[in-house]
């Protein structure tokens, strides 16, 4: 069965932001766009492992601060020319309060 974990209120994720989850799975990046649409990936970039979650959040999309690969959010996938992918995780916002997915 899958559970959802609390994370924080919807304003406590700066908008074209992100949040840090530190889990037992590892740290996942919570991030916020421009139109308040929430998206969960695990918080390493797949080219040098840096922290996706200091990126800049733009569309639906984020770039790493490191190097600049740039990943889909709805996806984890990176955007052509690179390759690699983030894993993804689901995310919900329920009365102004953002739960976190770790399943499957």
């Amino acid at each position: 069965m899958s559970e959802w974990l609390k994370i924080c209120p919807l304003e406590d994720i700066p908008r074209l932001g992100a949040r840090v989850v530190r889990t037992a799975q590892g740290d996942v990046a919570v991030f916020r766009n421009a139109e308040d649409e929430l998206f969960a990936l695990a918080d390493q970039c797949p080219h040098r492992g840096g922290p996706l979650s200091q990126g800049i959040v733009f569309d639906r999309r984020v770039s790493c601060a490191l190097h600049g690969l740039t990943l889909n959010l709805d996806s984890g996938a990176a955007q052509a020319p690179d390759d690699g992918c983030a894993k993804k995780y689901r995310v919900r916002l329920d009365k102004g309060v953002v739960f976190l997915n770790l399943g499957a």
